[in-house]
């Protein structure tokens, strides 16, 4: 065989070679990009699935709801929020959130607020439940806090579960003065841009100094204040 002929064999060869590692390349890609695309869709389904199937607002009594994804961990992670005015804390509620994790993508539901994506990059499905009147001085704040109940009992990597709760609610009258809200959650920047987009200024701050960062936002002049507790009794029903 001459130079030439050994040159072309070389030749199909390398271009074999180049062919297989590109088409590996391009199957792995393929590959990540469809687990992504699924991790998408699941946090997707969850964050309407547990939209329907938490109604802190609208439910009263025994309700259930169905909770599924193909891949990922449903758990609880603590959290309060708060009402405060001008000498500090007025009334804690712990809330817990119940947390969706599948890869990169997360979908939180804390204290009634629907969370989409994990920190740096989240964004409000559902926003908080407070409600304040434009006026300062003589208007009105309410404050909704959606409780998930005992942590234990929600939880778990199955396919499919049903979410089962048990709903009643508390109202509590805090009379007139100047109230903030403090919202503790691993996503900051979601809840400040909901509150500026409303004209409520806001700051973080680690309150119990727990690691965990709450957005305090402050509501001009005098009001009276409601904070309506939303106890959901949560349990995970396989």
């Amino acid at each position: 065989m001459d130079s030439r002929a050994q040159s072309h064999v070389v030749g199909v060869v390398l271009l074999v070679g180049i062919t297989v590692v590109a088409l590996g390349t391009l199957t792995a890609t393929v590959g990540t990009v469809v687990e992504q695309n699924a991790a998408t869709a699941d946090a997707d389904r969850v964050a309407t699935d547990v939209d329907a199937a938490l109604d802190p607002v609208e439910a009263t009594g025994r309700n259930r709801g169905r909770v599924s994804f193909t891949d990922g961990q449903l758990h609880t992670e603590s959290r309060d929020l708060r009402l405060l005015d001008e000498t500090g804390v007025v009334q804690r509620v712990r809330v817990d959130a119940l947390v969706f994790e599948a890869g990169r993508n997360r979908v939180a539901f804390v204290g009634g607020a629907i969370v989409r994506g994990r920190p740096g990059s989240a964004s409000l499905r559902d926003p908080p439940l407070v409600t304040a009147s434009r006026d300062g001085d003589g208007g009105v704040l309410v404050v909704g806090a959606a409780t998930l109940g005992e942590p234990n009992a929600v939880g778990g990597e199955q396919v499919s579960l049903t979410l089962a709760t048990d709903v009643s609610h508390d109202r509590t009258s805090h009379g007139d003065g100047h109230y903030r809200v403090a919202i503790e959650t691993a996503t900051p920047g979601a809840f400040e841009r909901w509150f500026a987009e409303r004209g409520v200024s806001t700051e973080r701050r680690d309150i119990d100094d727990d690691g965990v960062e709450s957005v305090v936002a402050t509501y001009e002049g005098r009001r009276t204040a409601y904070l309506v507790v939303h106890h959901l009794n949560t349990e995970v029903e396989t």
